[in-house]
């Protein structure tokens, strides 16, 4: 609790695919990316938020899936000079906007058409994703109720404590994030309510992912999520996973059904390199970006009593 006894408010993060460092490292390196845009936009909140207990927690589920870590010391030099680099450079729009990640991105719409196709397009690196991708869906060895049951408990619990909810989920984590939420709203005893949900790099707007969620083969209000206020959808320019980076088409019926207030996408330029190589699908990328911390500033802003008082901090 605040001192003025409000609840603080909570973000809870939920990460994509792949082995990710173990949770305290993930924790600290995905919060000073956090921190670092915010700071930028309002110091007032990136204070308020520093200064939380409990602030930033994230879902560390990918342990469970895969039973390794990534070693962080691979990340950690391109970390921190993502944080440092303030905006997608010239280089960067060039990289993300070349013809060659557009006419990749071309073929994997095709594939997402005509899912037959699939396996002639897949890169290497695809096909573990998708191999990964598969094993969630097929929920093999009761690892996706898993998965979803580790999301459950942070939501639970910040409900129960009547802190309001922005759940951040990159790429993979939008999926497991939205079949959780379907599960919970249509779990009587699941009352959790998501104030704003962030989905960042996020494939739910292919159709192949569509056709798996919870709830896909429900009609009208049975098959979206009941629990979420507000939804944000950022894409960057370049990103194969998010090959449809609009969602407010695809999912027009949360705000025709009253189910969401709005249901937002946004376009954007991230800039994390890893050994010299652009990864615009970068968690940390997206973190670190403008519009995340414009919106994580404002959301925050909106919620953190003290701030709401005084409007302290505010960078102009």
């Amino acid at each position: 609790m605040t001192q003025t006894g409000v609840a603080h408010p909570s973000i809870i993060y939920v990460p994509g695919l792949l082995p990710k460092p173990e949770p305290e490292m993930h924790r600290e390196a995905l919060l000073r990316c956090l921190l670092a845009g915010v700071e930028r936009v309002d110091k007032g909140v990136a204070e308020a938020i520093s200064a939380t207990p409990g602030a930033f927690d994230i879902v560390s589920w990918t342990y469970d899936f895969y039973r390794e870590h990534r070693d962080i010391g691979i990340d950690a030099a391109a970390i921190d000079a993502v944080i440092e680099q303030q905006h997608a450079s010239s280089q960067d729009i060039a990289e993300a906007t070349s013809w060659k990640r557009r006419f990749t991105r071309w073929l994997y719409h095709l594939g997402d058409r005509l899912p037959f196709l699939i396996p002639h397009l897949a890169s290497e690196r695809t096909e573990v994703h998708l191999r990964d991708l598969r094993r969630y869906l097929r929920n093999d060895n009761g690892i996706a109720e898993h998965t979803r049951r580790m999301l459950k408990v942070p939501l639970r619990s910040a409900t129960k404590a009547h802190r309001p909810i922005l759940l951040i989920a990159h790429s993979m984590g939008s999926v497991i994030s939205y079949d959780t939420l379907w599960e919970m709203s249509h779990n009587r005893r699941d009352q959790a309510k998501v104030d704003l949900l962030l989905t960042m790099g996020s494939p739910l707007g292919q159709r192949y992912m569509q056709e798996r969620l919870q709830g896909h083969s429900a009609s009208g209000a049975g098959r979206y999520p009941h629990n979420i206020r507000r939804w944000k959808n950022l894409a960057a320019v370049g990103d194969l996973t998010a090959i449809d980076p609009t969602l407010a088409n695809d999912y027009s019926d949360v705000v025709r059904l009253g189910l969401v207030n709005s249901l937002e996408d946004a376009e954007v330029y991230t800039c994390f390199r890893l050994d010299g190589h652009l990864n615009v699908h970068s968690e940390y990328g997206y973190l670190v970006n403008e519009t995340t911390a414009q919106t994580v500033s404002e959301w925050w802003r909106g919620h953190d009593a003290s701030l709401i008082e005084t409007g302290h901090g505010q960078t102009e």
